[in-house]
């Protein structure tokens, strides 16, 4: 496998003509039908596979599709345990660090983003073993921290995957950037984030569909950030 040498997190190659406009209508289809499987229990593999392949989707749409859909009782799930931008006021957080920064990067970078079921924007990137900065990384984590002052938010934890090689050179540059500019952050790494995020009674910042299922809290802090302060992105709704 080459080494990732990108520097912008922005849209495949293939993305342009995979989420054109004469794509959308298949696409929305698609995830309405992988919706009402996933709320009658079908496992969102078997669900997705039989999905795709009646309508023809290359993977990367799967993945899409995948992203924005969700079941009834997710949907209302979500929607019940999430709090508005105005409860963070005075609160302490805590972030689920590398989804919301790689959506970040993907919003500045003019990667494609989606407009999902559950209210949630979502990008397509993952990351596989391995982080790798761009240009846009430091530009997300200061946008992130100016969107966390104006909510009033007292004070953010951070959780990195401790696994995943370059989350300590990317913990010590959050760190560095909260101190310029007295922000009282603190920045974990976790073998295992998601047990984290899940046990904290604080506030939940992600965008991470299975993950919501489990928090007691969590906050839309993506959607507000790429809405007011990224502009010109590029945002297909599959809702």
């Amino acid at each position: 496998m080459s080494p990732d040498i990108r520097k912008h997190r922005g849209p495949h190659p293939e993305d342009r003509k995979l989420f054109a406009d004469d794509q959308l209508t298949a696409l929305r289809a698609a995830v309405s039908e992988l919706s009402w499987l996933l709320t009658r229990g079908y496992a969102i593999k078997s669900a997705l596979k039989l999905v795709g392949d009646k309508h023809a989707l290359t993977e990367r749409q799967r993945l899409a599709v995948s992203r924005a859909a969700c079941s009834e009782q997710s949907k209302a799930l979500r929607l019940a345990s999430g709090v508005v931008m105005e409860s963070l006021r005075g609160e302490q957080v805590i972030i689920d660090g590398f989804n919301l920064i790689i959506t970040i990067e993907a919003a500045l970078s003019g990667g494609l983003l989606i407009g999902c079921r559950d209210g949630c924007i979502r990008d397509l990137s993952s990351v596989h073993g391995s982080y790798r900065s761009v240009n846009e990384t430091e530009a997300a984590i200061v946008i992130i921290g100016k969107a966390l002052d104006q909510a009033g938010a007292e004070s953010a934890e951070w959780i990195l995957d401790k696994p995943i090689s370059n989350s300590g050179r990317l913990a010590q540059r959050i760190r560095e950037l909260a101190a310029d500019r007295s922000w009282d952050w603190t920045v974990d790494l976790a073998f295992n984030p998601d047990a984290e995020l899940t046990r904290s009674n604080l506030i939940v910042i992600s965008s991470d569909g299975p993950l919501l299922d489990r928090v007691g809290r969590w906050s839309n802090l993506t959607d507000l950030i790429i809405e007011k302060r990224v502009a010109d992105v590029w945002l297909i709704d599959l809702s």
